[in-house]
């Protein structure tokens, strides 16, 4: 691979999330073939290939080196990876798909609220009916190596094909880890989580695979995506101050402000109105606050992060 491949989701919110993420900094979908189309391009990035897949498809493709990068949930990276850190490396968290990794119960069971609780209730489990409890989830080494890390073994995994927090009500479980962002659908199918039963909190995040063949090419690739994106989040974060006249050296290192010409100054967003003051009454105004779409840097260090972190490895 010498392009940068990139995936993003097919379909649903993180699709159109991971879209207008992507548009704000300059780079436009395009998809190939209509709504229907598995590939695309990036308008802005002719030097990278899309591919349109699931979350879950996207995840496995990163962790396999089957491309470079990818929008897909933390989650999926975890349950699928036995050594993330071997295999991918979390770039950017995101700003949607957040969802948390829980273990819920029937909110019936009032005596177990706990991890420790689960496990007594489990060996009483198997002494009543002969097996252990069943645990359904779509996250089995999650699952796994939380139960693990609480000392809980009194139950048995079944893979869930379906809507997971049915499994109870409809006799195929007694337990279930699954996804939630508010708790809404858990506790419409009588369910609550445990109060130690957060495994993970979850979101969207760009990631890097660690496998795939990287090339000087699709480095450069990523640099000009990387670079733009962090223009873009370095101009929500600042204003750029400028003034009539010269802005004092002393007033620039006590407001912790950036120089970036002999009149002119990079402010924090949330202080620019009141730096702006100071700088007027300095003797240097009028100041006026300029809204910037982009403010590039000299560098990008989500791009030098992620090159350490593949140099680590080679």
């Amino acid at each position: 691979m010498t392009r940068l491949t990139i995936a993003i989701p097919s379909k649903g919110r993180l699709k159109d999330n991971a879209e207008s993420w992507l548009a704000k900094a300059g780079f436009r979908l395009k998809q190939a073939g209509g709504e229907r189309g598995y590939t695309a391009e990036l308008r802005g990035l002719p030097e990278a290939d899309v591919l349109l897949l699931s979350a879950r498809e996207i995840a496995q493709g990163l962790i396999d080196g089957a491309f470079h990068i990818g929008v897909t949930g933390e989650d999926l990276l975890h349950d699928l990876s036995a050594d993330l850190s071997r295999d991918a490396s979390v770039i950017k968290r995101l700003d949607f798909g957040g969802a948390d990794v829980v273990v819920a119960v029937p909110a019936a069971w009032l005596d177990v609220n706990t991890l420790s609780e689960l496990e007594a209730a489990g060996a009483r489990f198997r002494q009543r009916h002969g097996r252990r409890m069943k645990v359904a989830t779509k996250y089995l080494r999650l699952t796994r190596n939380y139960f693990a890390e609480k000392s809980v073994g009194e139950y048995r995994l079944v893979e869930s094909a379906g809507a997971t927090e049915a499994a109870p009500s409809s006799g195929q479980a007694e337990v279930i880890v699954d996804i939630t962002s508010t708790g809404a659908t858990l506790k419409a199918n009588g369910l609550k989580v445990l109060d130690d039963g957060v495994i993970l909190k979850s979101q969207a995040a760009l990631t890097g695979s660690l496998k795939a063949d990287w090339t000087g090419e699709s480095l450069g690739a990523l640099e000009k995506l990387l670079s733009a994106i962090g223009a873009v989040e370095s101009a929500d974060a600042q204003k750029l101050l400028q003034a009539a006249d010269s802005i004092p050296d002393s007033l620039i290192d006590a407001q912790g402000l950036t120089r970036v010409s002999a009149n002119s100054v990079l402010s924090p967003a949330l202080s620019a109105a009141e730096n702006a003051r100071r700088i007027a009454e300095s003797g240097a105004g009028p100041v006026s606050i300029v809204n910037a779409d982009f403010i590039f840097e000299r560098e990008t260090p989500s791009f030098v992060a992620f090159v350490t972190e593949l140099e680590r490895g080679a």
